[in-house]
């Protein structure tokens, strides 16, 4: 029976994503390899009445689920027989469609070509002259040029991002478009002027792919916008590259692979809904090695302005598409826009008279500032402290110092508001990684986000972004269901993922929620025990047990995947929260979803803290561990056998840490009836700490103390106070661990 004539634009489509995977797909990385195998599923599917079509989609599809059984990369060899497949399964579905025999590659003219192995790309589609060359700069001679160029491609490389997230779901979206066209423009200019001649060269292509599409002779598609954000991703590897060269003077060596890009996107200006059949510029004679690292955190940040986020793995073709032949593995939320900041002008354009309105200040001298103006602080509180022991609180001196203090405290506030950067870039990384898992997992995902222009400390956001990536690979891998499981559980086949920040008091709370099925706190027990994790028969509550999916080591996933499973990730995210003086919590419904909150502090640079006594010495605690400080009962105080001393509150038992004895303290409290209990809350655990007396509540800046102390545990830093006396902040997590 033949193959229905309406099946083949749903195969063709399936083939179209196929052979951009392949073309996109290289050796020694998985990239692709799991999209490749579920699109080989649903070509197997589609072709069940044709059977040499079905027949070598099956043979295909079974070298792939050998790689994945074994947990292994492309190799050159597979990567040549995929390509060589789908070369092949082109002309063969054309065939069938037009009622000729099929016949099978093997031997055949009509099939793929019978080079060796490793040849990958027929020659005309390798480019005459390679691009895959080392990055010259030229350091000496264009530093200046250099610095200028690499901030405003950084800010460029951020709008086109976000642009094409916008496109994904919005593939008329004019504004946006005309943004990524203005970036790639601006980006060729000057990579041009400075002899960047692989940057330039892709950009320079790229660009002519978008002005098709302004010109309404080019529609975008899934595999355009996965074209350009992949040669968004190799000048954002390049211009890492260049950061290096800046800040550390390291030239670049290693080769960014822009060879086959070029040739992908000089094919889609060509025929933008052809079958990329084979893979361009993978000659043996040009090996290509693998790019440096991006630098995470370049140092020249814009004042008042969009920080560049780090870089992401590249984008990937659509997901698998449903049974209907459509496929919608991701979509933004409903009225996404592109970004509202208005890009920087492009080169031979006037600039704006807003142009002016922002500067680039390095981000050590926005440390040096803020040291000066902690140490003004500080010597305004002493001056302060020492008026007040002369007494006279009428005089004009008085007066002065109070008025000084309100100015310091301003200026305090001014200087830590330059330090302040929208999360929004870290958002958008986000965004582009549920698109990437979408595709991965095969799942249909509306991801939602609000509160991205909630402005944070540039440290806290740096330090954001991997618990955010692991917690939104869980919620995407663990969360949400698949399409059918969820429209059989009652629900859309779309699930939904939500990003959101907000400020409350003096710190920044930052909610992923999902309403996938949930977590199961029972099923989270048997696994703990049956990994060792915790003993068979451990009394624990609901929260304590969910708070086991921070342990290292620890996964419910029965089949480990390129996206979750190996139990590494969620001990990640509490260790960087914890080192942010933050925590995290779960609240979670099975069947209904999960939300994970974060609590983080505002800046990383003064903490508010709880002045605490121990013989002759002053310590601080951060307030955000502090649950609460009691005079305790003495019948409320026990020994336990193999616990020590314990506190009895509220039905629970605590065991008791005495600060004195910690740090060898004379004159510190023995009774503890004589001093103050204050209950600590760190990892989801409750302290009792011993202290002798509770001094007060204030806002300290945080000083590094240096030498053989930075790495002292249980202390996080030190403060000056306003009597001139130093006080050491305490870091509750490594305070108990030790």
């Amino acid at each position: 029976m033949p193959i229905p004539s309406s099946s083949f634009a749903a195969i063709e489509d399936t083939l179209n994503r196929l052979a951009g995977e392949s073309i996109l797909a290289q050796a020694g990385r998985d990239d692709g390899l799991i999209p490749s195998y579920s699109l080989l599923s649903e070509l197997a599917e589609a072709t069940e009445a044709e059977s040499v079509l079905h027949d070598e989609t099956l043979r295909v599809r079974a070298v792939l689920d050998r790689l994945l059984d074994n947990a292994k990369p492309f190799d050159d060899e597979i990567l040549a027989t995929l390509r060589r497949f789908v070369e092949w399964l082109a002309k063969a579905v054309e065939a069938a469609r037009q009622g000729r025999p099929v016949v099978a590659p093997h031997g055949d003219s009509a099939g793929p070509s019978s080079g060796p192995s490793g040849s990958t790309a027929p020659a005309s589609l390798t480019p005459a002259v390679r691009f895959d060359q080392v990055l010259e700069l030229n350091l000496d001679e264009n530093r200046d040029l250099l610095l200028e160029f690499h901030a405003e491609a950084l800010d460029h490389l951020a709008y086109i991002e976000s642009s094409l997230l916008v496109l994904d779901g919005e593939p008329e979206n004019r504004d946006a478009l005309n943004q990524i066209f203005r970036s790639f423009h601006t980006i060729k200019g000057v990579s041009g002027f400075l002899h960047l001649t692989p940057m330039q060269t892709l950009t320079h292509e790229v660009e002519s792919l978008l002005d098709l599409a302004r010109n309404g002779k080019l529609r975008l598609n899934s595999t355009i916008i996965t074209a350009v954000l992949q040669s968004r991703d190799a000048v954002q590897t390049m211009v890492g590259q260049i950061t290096l060269a800046l800040e550390q003077s390291q030239l670049p060596s290693t080769i960014v692979p822009v060879d086959e890009l070029i040739a992908l996107v000089k094919r889609l200006v060509a025929n933008p809904d052809a079958v990329i059949a084979t893979a361009p510029g993978a000659a043996e004679d040009a090996p290509v090695r693998p790019a440096p690292a991006p630098v995470a955190s370049p140092a020249p940040v814009a004042v008042e302005s969009t920080p560049v986020p780090l870089p992401t793995a590249g984008a990937r073709a659509e997901a698998p598409a449903a049974n209907d032949g459509r496929v919608i593995p991701f979509e933004p939320a409903a009225g996404g826009k592109p970004a509202e900041k208005k890009p920087p002008s492009s080169t031979g354009e006037a600039k704006g008279t807003g142009s002016s309105s922002t500067v680039r200040v390095n981000t050590d001298k926005l440390d040096a500032m803020m040291d000066v103006v902690g140490e003004l602080v500080i010597v305004q509180s002493q001056i302060a402290e020492s008026a007040r022991s002369i007494g006279n609180e009428n005089s004009h001196l008085a007066r002065n110092i109070a008025q000084l203090g309100r100015i310091t405290k301003e200026l305090q506030h001014n200087a830590m508001s330059v330090r302040l950067i929208p999360i929004k870039p870290t958002f958008q990384k986000m965004e582009r990684l549920v698109r990437d898992l979408a595709r991965d997992c095969g799942k249909k995902v509306n991801f939602q986000t609000s509160g991205e222009d909630t402005e944070v400390d540039r440290t806290v956001i740096e330090e954001i972004s991997d618990p955010l990536v692991h917690m939104v690979r869980n919620s995407m891998d663990h969360g949400l269901e698949k399409p059918e499981a969820r429209v059989a559980c009652g629900k859309p086949e779309q699930g939904t993922v939500t990003l959101k920040a907000f400020h409350q008091g003096s710190n920044i709370h930052i909610e992923l929620s999902d309403d996938g099925k949930g977590i199961d706190h029972e099923r989270i027990y048997t696994k703990a025990v049956e990994k060792g994790v915790i003993p068979a028969g451990t009394q624990m509550s609901r929260d304590e047990v969910l708070a086991l999916i921070f342990a290292p080591g620890f996964s419910t996933a029965e089949k480990v995947t390129s996206v979750s499973g190996r139990g590494v990730g969620m001990d990640v995210v509490r260790r960087n929260i914890e080192k942010l003086r933050g925590k995290v919590e779960i609240d979670t419904q099975v069947g209904r979803g999960t939300i994970f909150r974060i609590k983080l502090p505002l800046t990383m640079a003064i903490i508010d803290g709880l002045v605490v006594r121990v013989g002759a010495d002053r310590f601080i605690l951060p307030s955000t561990s502090v649950q609460m400080a009691l005079r305790p009962a003495a019948s409320a105080i026990t020994t336990v056998h193999g616990r020590g001393e314990v506190l009895e509150h509220r039905g629970r038992i605590l065991p008791i840490h005495r600060l004195n004895r910690r740090f060898q303290i004379p004159g510190g409290i023995e009774n503890p009836t004589d001093g103050i209990i204050v209950l600590v809350e760190t990892s989801d655990r409750l302290t009792a700490l011993l202290v002798d007396e509770m001094v007060s509540k204030q806002e300290v800046v945080i000083k590094n103390l240096g030498g053989l102390l930075s790495n002292l545990p249980g202390i996080a830093g030190g403060a000056i106070l306003g009597d001139g006396n130093i006080a050491l902040i305490l870091d509750p997590t490594s305070l108990f661990a030790a």
